[in-house]
């Protein structure tokens, strides 16, 4: 089984999900990559996956294109804006996903509320993520 999460800049919500992803079933290959990769993943990503004891500190973002040629059992978007700008595969993809989620690095206001949203979105990529792992994957 091959997993393919992506958002535009691979640097919280689509690197979330694919440690959750991976922490569900370790058998599963999961890869993330974006449209408009960032340098580096959003350090408060990796602080609240830490607080629940997953480590994607190691993770780096990567661009779409390195994956293009790859066949995939499942293509999932996390943001609106990979969802539009996704790239054709060509037949290689045997389910294309959509599962949105806010992104929590464009929140503002107080520092406390900013991490509230990380967790938040994280609690929530969790919660579909693990649902969709229950209803496809495992089933």
């Amino acid at each position: 089984m091959k997993i393919l999460i992506l958002c535009t800049g691979n640097s919280c919500r689509s690197q979330m999900a694919h440690g959750f992803l991976q922490s569900f079933d370790n058998e599963i290959t999961v890869r993330s990559a974006g449209t408009q990769p960032a340098a580096q993943v959003n350090p408060r990503a990796v602080k609240v996956m830490s607080e629940v004891g997953i480590d994607i500190s190691h993770h780096t973002p990567k661009m779409v294109d390195e994956y293009l040629n790859d066949e995939w059992d499942y293509v999932i978007t996390v943001c609106d804006d990979a969802n539009e700008t996704c790239p054709a595969f060509f037949g290689k993809v045997k389910h294309r996903l959509h599962i949105g989620f806010e992104d929590p690095s464009h929140a503002t206001g107080t520092d406390e509320f900013i991490w509230s949203e990380f967790r938040r979105v994280r609690d929530q990529i969790k919660e579909r993520f693990h649902k969709f792992y229950a209803d496809e994957i495992k089933a």
